[in-house]
């Protein structure tokens, strides 16, 4: 085997063999394979596409990079829920708990946020002493005493993919379907969970901007999934709007802890619920209704158990911005643009964001929402927040939100969140 064969071989559009696909990945994480031949080798794959096959053994050579957790009998069914992302998509913080308090156990690995989507670990390490690094006995306990963990991925699962994905994004190679279907599920079926819900957005905050493209996005994830014997189902959810009223790291675990306790933004809850009875239905409980845990206040009491587990106070008072500004209406009329990308660059611009991964992030930083779309304001209303501890970045938040936030005369509802599902 050879790099140049391979790349050769996808290049000019031929099905890559079990073998040559086992050994480039392989050789790619040992360094036998320079960068720059996986970079050629990622382009041709971009550009000439992957076959059902070719992306299932894709991603079980990425798989065996590195280990597979086995969490042993913790005395529920595992189920695991990924997003492709999104801008306020703190859904991860109350779903978690509110499917363990329906009896299931949910290993969450999750990762941080980069440019204009946020990320879990960041949004948790917001609450005071919580920690993110969890060992894979630590892990296992924690699901087996709490049923609920979110914690950062292990160093040893799929090496092949931090490597391959640190790659793609400075090779202009994000946006192949096969790299990233692979890139996720490899990660997930490493985890030894037995099913998984996706949540597979389109829209302008999100990856995929078309319903079309998240489709097929999320059609080849469920093919490996089913391929690799994991249940998998997929939603197909809109993120043209952020999800709930806070975009920002302590400011969405505020959020995430209202919807907790029986509360918060409808379409919040309406996601965690969607996704939660997807799960459940995967983990074989059939007989409970997650509206009703999530009402009874149940949900809430994991969630304080599972944050006290990692080291932290789910009691104490998280960080506040040191500067506040506000955003008002130009003239009066209804609000018919709220854009999440708009939104999630001027977040990120206030500092609750990155733009490399080793760039630190401020916990209370972000934009909270005051209107929604549909909403009828007066010149001079309030519609948002902005939130930093750096004033100074508030004036290329604000032209970030050129644009992104409109008030017109046109009728306006939200758009549809949920659009269809995807099984296996």
């Amino acid at each position: 085997m050879n790099a140049i064969d391979v790349i050769i071989a996808k290049r000019d559009r031929a099905r890559l063999t079990d073998e040559q696909i086992d050994w480039v990945v392989d050789a790619y994480t040992r360094g036998v394979v320079a960068d720059e031949q996986m970079a050629a080798l990622a382009m041709a794959i971009l550009l000439n596409g992957m076959d059902a096959g070719e992306i299932a053994r894709w991603t079980q050579a990425m798989i065996d990079s590195g280990d597979v957790l086995a969490f042993g009998d913790v005395g529920r069914p595992l189920v695991d829920k990924h997003s492709t992302g999104g801008v306020g998509d703190k859904i991860t913080l109350p779903l978690a708990p509110l499917v363990a308090a329906c009896g299931a156990a949910v290993p969450q690995l999750s990762g941080r946020g980069l440019g204009h989507t946020g990320g879990t670990l960041d949004k948790l390490e917001s609450i005071p002493g919580w920690r993110a690094s969890l060992s894979e006995e630590e892990i296992a306990a924690q699901l087996a005493d709490v049923g609920a963990v979110i914690c950062a991925t292990t160093p040893t699962l799929a090496p092949a993919d931090r490597k391959l994905y640190a790659l793609r994004d400075v090779t202009g190679t994000v946006e192949s379907i096969p790299l990233i279907a692979s890139s996720i599920m490899s990660k997930k079926i490493a985890e030894g969970t037995d099913g998984l819900v996706l949540d597979v957005k389109f829209g302008s905050g999100a990856f995929m901007k078309t319903p079309e493209r998240a489709r097929e996005l999320a059609e080849a994830m469920v093919a490996i999934g089913t391929a690799h014997g994991l249940a998998t189902t997929a939603l197909l959810t809109d993120m043209s709007v952020p999800l709930g009223r806070a975009v920002g790291n302590a400011l969405e675990v505020a959020e995430s802890v209202e919807v907790l306790r029986g509360g918060g933004p409808a379409d919040v809850v309406e996601l965690t619920v969607a996704l939660a009875r997807e799960m459940l239905v995967l983990a074989g409980i059939t007989d409970v209704d997650p509206a009703q845990v999530l009402a009874s206040g149940k949900a809430y009491e994991v969630w304080e158990r599972m944050i006290a587990a990692q080291g932290g106070d789910p009691g104490a008072p998280l960080p506040v911005a040191a500067h506040v500004e506000e955003l008002v209406a130009e003239r009066s009329g209804v609000l018919t643009r709220l854009d999440a990308y708009a939104i999630g660059v001027a977040s990120w611009r206030l500092g609750a964001g990155r733009a490399r991964k080793e760039d630190a992030v401020q916990a209370a930083a972000g934009v909270r929402l005051l209107v929604d779309v549909g909403d009828e304001v007066e010149a001079g209303h309030p519609l948002l927040e902005l939130h930093t501890d750096t004033p100074d970045a508030v004036p290329g938040a604000r032209a970030a939100l050129n644009g992104g936030v409109l008030v017109s005369d046109e009728p306006m509802s939200r758009p549809t969140l949920l659009l269809d599902a995807v099984r296996g």
